[in-house]
């Protein structure tokens, strides 16, 4: 988990204490169960004295809850308050959950809708029938840079966003970035191609899938949906001849529904057509995604 930047060290209008606070919750993760301060401290990069003093201070206001025998914690009911809340104020989960659970049993695919969540692509909404391996939920993160979902969100973000995200992304991974930077190129091309982003077996070996971004007209924002299951169901050519296209379509019928982008008629991905001329000539040498890879390459220091 990373810590507040020189930049957020430098604001007098960030507070960092609140910033920690903040990081030591985000630690818990879906089935953790328990955290003790070491673990803590571990998953923060924060010094265990600061964790000790965060835990208690969380404990005190009812955000944590100690296991004394253990001398662990485990998230209290106020903490849960907190998520519970959100979710019920994304309108967009309560709505694309009947278009999800169609296009599952459609597809025989799981289909799950998200956010960003700094790296990460975090779940708040899942429609899934078991067939995937990988046991995801409400709550689980995903890696933005491997996965159809993240990769979907990146191409769905202004180009001075997108830029800031990949300058993130290279740091952080260091020598594993430049593959998965080719990822992200590639899927920039199909994004701008076919509306949708793939990944085969980038993040999991056995798992395939596909993800379109959901934009909405009211600032929030943009999401973005996968569907995906095990690499013998989901071959290459069905992702982009069939799931991805319905994928597609189910999205941009979820953003005309919430007020968002109206529908545009799509086309199977089967005979070298586009979405639309536009983005055809992103393809192109010196278009719009062949800058954005140069930018991957090279960031511009900040």
């Amino acid at each position: 988990m990373k810590r507040p930047g020189k930049k957020a060290a430098t604001d007098r209008s960030f507070v960092i204490a609140l910033s920690r606070g903040l990081d030591v919750l985000r630690a818990f993760r879906p089935n953790d169960g328990l955290l003790g301060n070491q673990e803590i401290a571990a998953r923060t990069n924060l010094p265990k004295p600061t964790v000790s003093r965060l835990t208690y201070t969380l404990t005190k206001l009812g955000y944590l809850m100690p296991v004394p025998r253990f001398e662990k914690y485990q998230l209290a009911p106020a903490a849960m308050a907190l998520g519970y809340a959100a979710l019920a104020n994304l309108g967009v989960r309560h709505l694309s959950e009947p278009f999800r659970e169609q296009l599952m049993r459609e597809t025989g695919g799981a289909v799950a809708i998200g956010a960003r969540d700094r790296l990460s692509m975090i779940y708040f909404g899942q429609s899934r029938n078991g067939v995937v391996n990988v046991q995801l939920d409400v709550g689980s993160r995903i890696p933005i840079a491997t996965t159809a979902m993240g990769r979907a969100y990146i191409w769905a973000l202004p180009d001075e966003e997108r830029v800031a995200l990949l300058r993130e992304l290279r740091d952080h991974y260091g020598s594993r970035w430049p593959k998965m930077r080719d990822g992200i190129e590639r899927s920039g091309e199909t994004v701008a191609k076919y509306g949708f982003a793939i990944s085969a077996g980038e993040w999991q070996d056995d798992v395939h899938a596909v993800g379109v971004a959901l934009k909405l007209n009211d600032g929030t924002g943009p999401y973005a949906v996968n569907c995906g299951a095990p690499a013998f169901r989901f071959t290459e050519d069905r992702l982009r001849t069939d799931v991805g296209p319905r994928l597609v379509a189910m999205v941009r019928t979820i953003e005309a529904a919430l007020g968002g982008v109206a529908p545009q008629p799509t086309k199977q991905s089967n005979s070298k057509q586009t979405t639309n001329k536009e983005n055809s000539k992103k393809l192109k040498p010196g278009g719009k995604v062949a800058k954005v890879a140069e930018g991957i390459r090279q960031p511009s220091s900040s």
